[in-house]
């Protein structure tokens, strides 16, 4: 399971309110939670997702369990998310709808280029490499499928 993108830096303790405010989730249209990621945080950050690597602080996606804050992140076109730590409900939430998160220490460069292999266990900024924290083989195989849900269909 590999990936890249250019990177968008984020600081630590982003909670799921930050990634899509409650406001919004009245509505289930997902390009709705997409074109609204992160307004209170940043308005302007939204349009810089599509193709992005987010690199995060620790305690990735803290606060609610919400799942809609990981599907408007892939909505977005969000490739991956590289962090310290992440909240664990969330972790497990990017895992279900196909979203990778990778759990390492690296430098934030806005706008750096990124790119990560989960099989062999590494993420790269502007080419420099750093160790991953590796998935489970079932959670490589659920991203593999794009989801749990594909994943289960697969299984049939």
């Amino acid at each position: 399971m590999h990936g890249a993108g250019h990177a968008v830096c984020l600081g630590s303790d982003i909670d799921t309110d930050i990634i899509i405010a409650g406001r919004y989730l009245r509505t289930k249209n997902r390009s709705v939670w997409a074109e609204h990621i992160f307004e209170d945080l940043d308005p302007a950050l939204a349009p810089r997702l599509a193709g992005a690597v987010i690199l995060a602080g620790k305690n990735m996606g803290c606060g609610s369990s919400r799942e809609q804050a990981v599907i408007a992140l892939k909505e977005a076109g969000v490739a991956g998310i590289v962090a310290p730590s992440f909240a664990r409900i969330f972790f497990r939430n990017a895992i279900n709808v196909g979203l990778p998160v990778i759990e390492a220490e690296v430098p934030c460069r806005e706008g750096a280029s990124v790119r990560f292999d989960l099989d062999a266990g590494w993420v790269e900024v502007d080419g420099d490499r750093f160790p991953v924290r590796p998935l489970s083989p079932r959670m490589i195989e659920i991203l593999r499928a794009g989801g749990l849900v594909d994943h289960w269909r697969s299984q049939r």
